[in-house]
């Protein structure tokens, strides 16, 4: 004799099919895969970084479609599942959509943005490097004024002071 939970869920099993089935992410119940059996074999040794996923803007509109055409009671849930993607992830498309960003549902590149450089900040480090060169040379000849001051004084010539002009 049969427990009547279990009959109740293996009537609901056999009516609903696979509906609520978990799948692999990246594949849908649209795509079949060729010949049933995926070309290779998933790998199960578990990469070093997780791999970010990335929706194409033509993905995210057919999710779009499919979640606004669920209207019975758990429906949108049985999508979202089977699809592996985050009801978070379907609102922010959505509110992508009704703001009109139609180029928004396509993935952004992550990261700092890249700004044109200003052709003032590229003079003003030339004239940097300029001045380091130049304070430099100035430091060199400095210090051979020096030597040669010493060498002048252990030789007991007298140099013409600074001030001094011939």
């Amino acid at each position: 004799m049969k427990m009547p939970q279990l009959e109740s869920l293996e009537g609901m099993r056999g009516a609903a099919g696979t509906e609520g089935a978990r799948r692999a992410t990246g594949v849908s119940a649209d795509e079949p895969v060729a010949g049933g059996v995926p070309e290779t074999p998933p790998d199960p040794e578990v990469s070093d970084r997780p791999k970010r996923r990335r929706f194409t803007a033509e993905y995210k509109r057919k999710i779009l479609k499919q979640a606004d055409a669920c209207t019975r009671p758990g429906e949108l849930g049985a999508l979202l599942r089977r699809e592996g993607v985050y009801s978070s992830s379907l609102n922010s498309w959505r509110s992508a959509r009704e703001r009109g960003e139609i180029a928004g549902l396509a993935p952004k590149k992550r990261g700092p943005k890249a700004s044109v450089p200003d052709p003032r900040d590229r003079e003003l480090a030339a004239k940097d490097r300029e001045i380091a060169r130049l304070s430099a040379r100035a430091e060199r000849a400095e210090a051979l004024i020096e030597v040669q001051k010493k060498l002048s004084q252990i030789l007991g010539i007298r140099l013409p002071d600074s001030d001094d002009k011939p």
